[in-house]
Protein backbone atom coordinates (compact mmCIF):
# COMPACT_ATOMS: atom_id res chain seq x y z
CA UNK A 1 0.00 0.00 0.00
CA UNK A 2 1.64 3.29 -1.02
CA UNK A 3 1.06 6.55 0.70
CA UNK A 4 0.17 9.68 -1.16
CA UNK A 5 -0.16 13.86 -0.58
CA UNK A 6 -2.80 14.97 -2.67
CA UNK A 7 -1.07 16.71 -5.04
CA UNK A 8 -2.28 15.34 -8.28
CA UNK A 9 0.72 14.93 -10.64
CA UNK A 10 -1.38 14.56 -13.94
CA UNK A 11 -4.90 13.87 -15.51
CA UNK A 12 -4.59 10.77 -17.45
CA UNK A 13 -7.47 9.21 -19.76
CA UNK A 14 -9.25 5.85 -19.56
CA UNK A 15 -8.65 3.99 -22.66
CA UNK A 16 -10.06 0.73 -21.29
CA UNK A 17 -12.57 0.20 -18.17
CA UNK A 18 -14.54 -3.38 -18.73
CA UNK A 19 -14.70 -6.88 -16.89
CA UNK A 20 -12.30 -5.51 -14.01
CA UNK A 21 -9.73 -4.16 -16.49
CA UNK A 22 -8.56 -0.54 -15.94
CA UNK A 23 -6.57 0.66 -18.82
CA UNK A 24 -5.15 4.65 -18.12
CA UNK A 25 -2.86 6.54 -20.76
CA UNK A 26 -0.59 9.13 -18.94
CA UNK A 27 2.92 10.32 -19.59
CA UNK A 28 4.73 11.61 -16.45
CA UNK A 29 3.59 8.92 -13.93
CA UNK A 30 4.88 6.34 -16.11
CA UNK A 31 8.65 7.90 -15.75
CA UNK A 32 9.92 5.72 -13.35
CA UNK A 33 7.02 3.06 -12.85
CA UNK A 34 7.17 0.05 -12.63
CA UNK A 35 4.76 -3.08 -12.57
CA UNK A 36 3.55 -4.13 -8.68
CA UNK A 37 3.93 -0.05 -8.21
CA UNK A 38 1.63 2.00 -6.71
CA UNK A 39 -0.75 4.67 -8.28
CA UNK A 40 -3.69 6.62 -6.61
CA UNK A 41 -6.38 6.95 -9.22
CA UNK A 42 -8.52 9.27 -8.20
CA UNK A 43 -7.55 8.93 -5.16
CA UNK A 44 -7.56 4.70 -5.22
CA UNK A 45 -4.64 3.08 -4.13
CA UNK A 46 -3.93 0.77 -7.31
CA UNK A 47 -1.16 -1.69 -8.28
CA UNK A 48 0.20 -1.92 -11.40
CA UNK A 49 -0.08 -4.60 -12.90
CA UNK A 50 1.19 -3.74 -16.54
CA UNK A 51 2.67 -1.18 -18.45
CA UNK A 52 3.79 -0.12 -21.50
CA UNK A 53 5.23 3.57 -23.24
CA UNK A 54 1.91 5.05 -23.01
CA UNK A 55 -0.18 3.26 -20.53
CA UNK A 56 -0.46 1.17 -17.52
CA UNK A 57 -3.22 -1.39 -16.86
CA UNK A 58 -4.67 -2.17 -13.10
CA UNK A 59 -6.97 -4.92 -12.28
CA UNK A 60 -9.96 -4.13 -10.00
CA UNK A 61 -11.58 -5.84 -7.38
CA UNK A 62 -15.62 -5.97 -6.79
CA UNK A 63 -14.70 -4.36 -2.88
CA UNK A 64 -13.20 -1.70 -4.90
CA UNK A 65 -15.75 -1.01 -7.17
CA UNK A 66 -18.36 -1.22 -4.29
CA UNK A 67 -16.92 1.68 -2.73
CA UNK A 68 -15.48 3.82 -5.36
CA UNK A 69 -16.79 5.59 -8.20
CA UNK A 70 -14.28 3.60 -10.09
CA UNK A 71 -17.22 1.50 -12.25
CA UNK A 72 -18.31 4.67 -13.16
CA UNK A 73 -15.57 5.77 -15.47
CA UNK A 74 -15.84 5.34 -19.26
CA UNK A 75 -12.82 5.13 -21.90
CA UNK A 76 -12.05 8.83 -22.51
CA UNK A 77 -12.79 10.20 -19.13
CA UNK A 78 -10.09 12.24 -16.91
CA UNK A 79 -8.44 10.49 -14.20
CA UNK A 80 -6.03 12.21 -11.54
CA UNK A 81 -3.32 9.95 -11.29
CA UNK A 82 -0.16 10.41 -7.74
CA UNK A 83 2.46 8.62 -7.74
CA UNK A 84 3.44 6.99 -4.24
CA UNK A 85 5.53 8.56 -2.27
CA UNK A 86 8.99 8.12 -1.81
CA UNK A 87 11.70 8.71 1.59
CA UNK A 88 12.69 12.22 -0.61
CA UNK A 89 9.26 13.69 -1.53
CA UNK A 90 8.16 16.66 -0.21
CA UNK A 91 4.89 16.47 1.49
CA UNK A 92 2.92 19.33 -0.21
CA UNK A 93 -0.44 18.19 0.60
CA UNK A 94 -1.70 16.68 3.60
CA UNK A 95 -1.15 12.48 4.33
CA UNK A 96 -3.60 10.58 1.53
CA UNK A 97 -3.51 6.51 1.90
CA UNK A 98 -5.50 5.90 -1.35
CA UNK A 99 -7.78 4.12 1.15
CA UNK A 100 -11.82 5.19 -0.57
CA UNK A 101 -13.88 5.49 2.57
CA UNK A 102 -16.83 6.66 0.75
CA UNK A 103 -18.31 8.30 -2.40
CA UNK A 104 -20.10 11.48 -2.32
CA UNK A 105 -22.03 13.52 -4.79
CA UNK A 106 -21.46 17.04 -6.94
CA UNK A 107 -23.65 19.71 -5.78
CA UNK A 108 -22.71 23.05 -7.34
CA UNK A 109 -20.10 24.78 -8.72
CA UNK A 110 -19.83 28.57 -8.28
CA UNK A 111 -17.16 30.84 -9.41
CA UNK A 112 -16.04 33.31 -7.03
CA UNK A 113 -13.68 35.56 -8.61
CA UNK A 114 -10.33 33.08 -9.99
CA UNK A 115 -11.67 30.62 -7.32
CA UNK A 116 -14.55 28.09 -7.79
CA UNK A 117 -16.34 26.97 -4.62
CA UNK A 118 -17.43 23.59 -5.29
CA UNK A 119 -20.12 21.65 -2.81
CA UNK A 120 -20.26 18.16 -2.19
CA UNK A 121 -23.24 16.22 -0.19
CA UNK A 122 -21.47 13.06 1.84
CA UNK A 123 -22.47 10.08 4.19
CA UNK A 124 -22.89 10.79 8.13
CA UNK A 125 -19.50 8.27 7.93
CA UNK A 126 -17.77 10.96 6.13
CA UNK A 127 -19.44 14.53 7.96
CA UNK A 128 -18.61 13.39 11.16
CA UNK A 129 -14.73 14.32 10.66
CA UNK A 130 -15.34 17.13 8.48
CA UNK A 131 -13.95 20.49 10.05
CA UNK A 132 -13.78 24.21 8.57
CA UNK A 133 -10.33 24.76 7.47
CA UNK A 134 -9.64 21.13 7.58
CA UNK A 135 -8.31 18.65 5.01
CA UNK A 136 -10.09 16.34 2.41
CA UNK A 137 -9.40 14.04 -0.46
CA UNK A 138 -11.43 14.59 -3.02
CA UNK A 139 -10.83 12.17 -6.04
CA UNK A 140 -7.31 12.18 -4.14
CA UNK A 141 -6.96 16.07 -4.43
CA UNK A 142 -5.96 17.47 -1.08
CA UNK A 143 -8.25 20.23 -0.28
CA UNK A 144 -9.15 22.63 2.44
CA UNK A 145 -13.22 22.70 3.75
CA UNK A 146 -14.07 26.00 3.69
CA UNK A 147 -18.10 25.44 4.71
CA UNK A 148 -19.76 22.93 6.10
CA UNK A 149 -23.58 22.19 6.95
CA UNK A 150 -25.54 18.75 8.19
CA UNK A 151 -24.76 16.58 5.07
CA UNK A 152 -22.31 18.33 2.58
CA UNK A 153 -19.07 20.67 2.77
CA UNK A 154 -17.44 22.97 0.70
CA UNK A 155 -14.09 23.45 -1.00
CA UNK A 156 -12.90 26.33 -2.74
CA UNK A 157 -10.45 25.52 -6.08
CA UNK A 158 -7.40 27.34 -6.67
CA UNK A 159 -6.46 28.16 -10.66
CA UNK A 160 -3.71 25.48 -10.60
CA UNK A 161 -6.28 22.88 -9.11
CA UNK A 162 -8.88 23.95 -11.70
CA UNK A 163 -5.82 23.30 -14.15
CA UNK A 164 -4.55 20.24 -12.73
CA UNK A 165 -7.14 17.92 -11.90
CA UNK A 166 -10.03 16.73 -13.61
CA UNK A 167 -12.99 17.98 -10.73
CA UNK A 168 -14.49 21.17 -12.44
CA UNK A 169 -14.88 18.77 -15.16
CA UNK A 170 -17.21 17.27 -13.17
CA UNK A 171 -21.20 17.79 -13.74
CA UNK A 172 -23.86 17.85 -10.46
CA UNK A 173 -24.98 14.32 -10.18
CA UNK A 174 -21.84 12.77 -10.13
CA UNK A 175 -19.92 10.28 -7.47
CA UNK A 176 -16.56 11.47 -6.19
CA UNK A 177 -14.38 9.51 -4.25
CA UNK A 178 -13.73 11.07 -0.11
CA UNK A 179 -11.25 9.97 2.50
CA UNK A 180 -11.08 11.98 5.29
CA UNK A 181 -8.18 13.08 7.66
CA UNK A 182 -6.77 9.57 8.88
CA UNK A 183 -5.56 11.40 12.43
CA UNK A 184 -8.63 12.11 13.32
CA UNK A 185 -9.68 8.09 12.54
CA UNK A 186 -6.71 7.30 14.77
CA UNK A 187 -7.90 10.00 17.60
CA UNK A 188 -11.11 9.33 17.54
CA UNK A 189 -10.70 5.09 18.26
CA UNK A 190 -8.14 5.74 20.86
CA UNK A 191 -10.45 8.19 22.55
CA UNK A 192 -13.22 5.52 22.52
CA UNK A 193 -10.73 3.36 24.36
CA UNK A 194 -10.21 5.66 27.37
CA UNK A 195 -13.21 5.81 29.46
CA UNK A 196 -13.76 8.90 31.31
CA UNK A 197 -12.40 10.85 27.44
CA UNK A 198 -14.75 8.55 24.81
CA UNK A 199 -18.15 10.35 24.87
CA UNK A 200 -19.97 6.70 25.15
CA UNK A 201 -17.67 6.16 28.50
CA UNK A 202 -18.77 6.76 32.13
CA UNK A 203 -17.67 9.76 33.41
Amino acid sequence: MGIFTGIIEEVGRVVEAEGGRLRIAARTCLEGTKEGDSIAVNGVDLTVAELDFHSFTFYIMPETYRRTNLGDLRPGDPVNLERALTPTSRLSGHLVRGVVEATGTLLSLEWEEDAVIVRYQAPPQIMRYIVVKGPIAVDGVSLTVVAKGDDWFAVSLVRYTQEHTNLISRRPGQRVNLETDIFARYLEQLLAQVPYLSPQGER
